[in-house]
């Protein structure tokens, strides 16, 4: 959530770095990366940015950025704190400034121009990563703060983030020896390229598949999804007809309600075979190429597993930590899912379909045994969840835990014609940062859902720098004359993601480098799923888009009723992810998979259901080629968290102040600064236990299908 290039250029999420700048041509003056913004709060001044700024930008920041290291290395005192890493905190401005910008546009607002950029500039900032992280004097400064910190005194802050960038040069490579720093920054560099070429194809393979219906092949879809998917075809020029895209919001409505199982069947196989068509776009041998030179590397650098220098600096610390963890969800979650095909199949048979259960009906009679058991469906959830009402109920929970409010921005850059833009203001009206919220799928987006910065807190001449943050979705659109009505999953979603916000908002770190532990930091996104379902926080902002009725109690009711609902299914398809990405990452150097037979074989190996398939198939997780390598289990770790520290509120009330109060500085304005486990124990008294987590999804003993 810090600054990119400071908070990913120890981690090595990011490859960022001095070899392979050209000389330095003459500036631009017109080129907004190389002034002052001069806008409302200093957010970028998008409508000014252009494709032809950003590689002249990188040039310059990686030349400055050498310049700034060359300078502090010139420097003939002896190594202190200050002269040494508060100078390495310093530099590189230009290069976070033009990173932050180019990154965020990449993903959420790409076009030829930028990802032909994104291939360029890649292992052009591998090489500068690399030259800092491997660069034997700075390290040999580092390392003497680091012996000697002692003489110091240095405050707890300045205490971890010295250890964090210390092991962090040592795990990239700070003490290998010439030859093996060279061959490093090799497997770094086609890294750096395999990365981006992965997710460029899942977003051309997700962009390249459309499916056309017949008026009659509508039946049992609801209007606000008929009326998106005509609006779908009219945009590919086939106004007329109705249209299907392997984007969440058009295909699991389809799989949700479409009576055409042949259909369903179409749709969901294109959807799990992106990436694995044997076309230009196919990420198999890409996938492989990763999964061994990251195994390479690990090898290189002295450790057993890629997987073993990800957890190094995490709360899981080591593979068999998270395994322990998986396997013991794995194992009270199987027996819960069989359940759920059980169920499942009695209505086709009962229905007179002579077939069994497949993944790609698992959506469709799920909602029927939804309906069912609970006499709940989406289709009469969604008019209540209209998209604007939904952020403004987060607000409003935001105001009523810590205060703070959103202002609409008006006349003022944004990212993208379609995002909106809030002033977020403490309780006494002073400033404390801008929020942008970027809602819905276009073709110039990738999947998913993440939240990011534009810029991070930190602290110049001893004045606060207050944060830019973005959150970006892909919800359901308007369609016809019906506003966004989105899923009470995508409400969920939108609550996650501004929890993030909150943690880049609240972050009061000195400095610009921070250490997350990348296990730790889905807990504030995740906490703050808790508040949307809950029936007084529903009874702010569930109001029929028509009426403006408030949702009547009987719905939250059954919304309350269905919580165990599924929850076999959504944790088996999880775990069956995370495991995979793990053991793709605990193969030791050479890693040669086929990556098709590894997959199948390995997930037929743990007892995976042949009814389920892994919430993402190898060729298009965008998890572990895009930061997440062996951390997709970073999710279900922090559930252990989240579900532990709502029971804090649960206990006190959902908007108890001193909750709140204690949540914001012992974990939001602490998060990056010190250790993960203490920022827990500070907030809630002692070390967090599993009990609230299973309880909430129904995998404790004795809770499974209660109403």
């Amino acid at each position: 959530m810090k600054t990119l290039y400071k908070m990913l250029l120890i981690s090595g999420m990011v490859n960022l770095a001095i070899t392979g700048c050209k000389n330095q041509p003459e500036v631009d003056k017109s080129n907004p990366f190389f002034a002052a913004y001069n806008t409302p709060f200093d957010v970028p001044p998008f409508e000014k940015i252009m494709a032809k700024h950003y590689m002249p930008a990188f040039e310059k920041g990686m030349s400055e950025g050498k310049a700034e290291i060359e300078a502090l290395l010139k420097s003939k005192s002896k190594p202190t704190f200050k002269n040494t890493i508060l100078a390495f905190d310093n530099t590189g401005d230009l290069l976070s400034k033009v990173s932050q910008v180019f990154f965020a546009q990449a993903t959420a607002n790409t076009n030829d121009s930028l990802q032909k950029i994104e291939m360029e500039i890649s292992p052009l900032l591998s090489a500068y990563r690399d030259e800092i992280l491997l660069n034997p004097e700075l390290f040999k400064r580092v390392k003497s703060v680091y012996d000697n910190q002692a003489k110091f005194k240095l405050n707890p802050e300045q205490q971890f983030l010295l250890e964090n960038l210390y092991k962090g040069f040592v795990r990239n490579g700070a003490n290998l020896n010439k030859q093996d720093q060279d061959t490093l920054k090799i497997l770094n560099q086609k890294l750096s390229v395999l990365t981006v070429k992965f997710s460029q194809n899942v977003l051309a393979e997700t962009n390249n598949y459309l499916m056309y219906v017949n008026k009659e092949d509508l039946t049992g879809l609801p209007e606000s999804v008929i009326a998106t998917a005509a609006e779908t075809a009219k945009e590919a020029g086939q106004e007329g007809k109705w249209a299907f895209t392997t984007q969440r919001p058009s295909i699991f409505p389809f799989l949700q309600y479409s009576e055409n199982r042949n259909l369903r069947k179409q749709i969901y196989n294109a959807y799990t075979n992106r990436g694995n068509n044997g076309n230009e776009f196919d990420n198999n041998k890409i996938l492989a190429e990763i999964v061994n030179l990251r195994s390479e590397r690990a090898k290189l650098l002295g450790f057993k597993t890629h997987s073993h220098i990800v957890l190094e600096p995490r709360m899981a610390k080591v593979p068999e930590n998270v395994f322990n963890l998986l396997d013991n969800l794995w194992e009270k979650a199987i027996p819960v899912a069989k359940n759920e095909v059980s169920e499942m199949q009695k209505i086709i048979d009962k229905d007179g379909g002579k077939f069994k259960l497949e993944p790609s009906d698992w959506w469709y009679y799920a909602e029927k045994l939804r309906k069912e058991k609970y006499d709940l469906n989406d289709s009469e959830l969604r008019p209540y969840f209209k998209l604007d009402n939904v952020r403004d109920g987060v607000f409003t929970v935001a105001n009523q835990l810590f205060g703070i409010t959103f202002t609409p921005l008006a006349d003022f850059p944004h990212p993208h014609p379609e995002a909106q833009a809030f002033e977020v203001k403490e309780a006494d009206g002073s400033h404390l940062g801008v929020l942008y919220m970027d809602f819905h799928p276009r073709e110039s987006k990738q999947q998913g859902a993440w939240c990011g910065n534009y810029r991070s807190y930190h602290i110049v001449k001893r004045k606060g720098v207050t944060p830019v943050v973005t959150t970006v979705f892909n919800f359901t659109s308007p369609g016809g004359d019906l506003p966004a009505l989105i899923s009470v999953e995508e409400a969920s979603t939108l609550y996650h993601e501004f929890g993030h916000s909150l943690d880049a908002l609240f972050n009061k770190s000195t400095y610009n480098q921070t250490n997350i532990a990348w296990d730790f930091v889905e807990l504030p996104s995740q906490l703050m799923e808790h508040w949307a379902t809950e029936p007084e926080v529903l009874n702010i902002y569930a109001k029929h888009y028509k009426t403006n009725e408030t949702i009547p109690a009987e719905l939250v009711r059954k919304i309350k009723n269905s919580g165990y609902f599924n929850q076999g299914f959504e944790t088996v398809e999880y775990l069956a992810a995370s495991l995979l990405d793990m053991k793709y990452h605990t193969l030791e150097a050479p890693a040669i998979v086929d990556v098709q037979t590894f997959e199948k074989e390995y997930l037929t190996g743990i007892g995976l259901i042949t009814e389920i398939i892994p919430r993402y198939r190898s060729t298009y997780f965008l998890h572990i080629a895009g930061g997440y390598d062996s951390g997709y289990y970073s999710y279900i770790w922090a559930a252990v968290l989240d579900n532990d520290a709502f029971e804090a509120f649960k206990e006190k009330g959902l908007f108890d102040k001193s909750v709140a109060t204690s949540y914001r500085k012992n974990i939001l304005e602490k998060n990056g600064t010190m250790d993960a486990m203490q920022m827990f124990v500070n907030f809630r008294g002692r070390e967090p236990v599993i009990e609230p987590l299973l309880k909430n999804r129904g995998l404790m003993q004795g809770t499974e299908g209660k109403n």
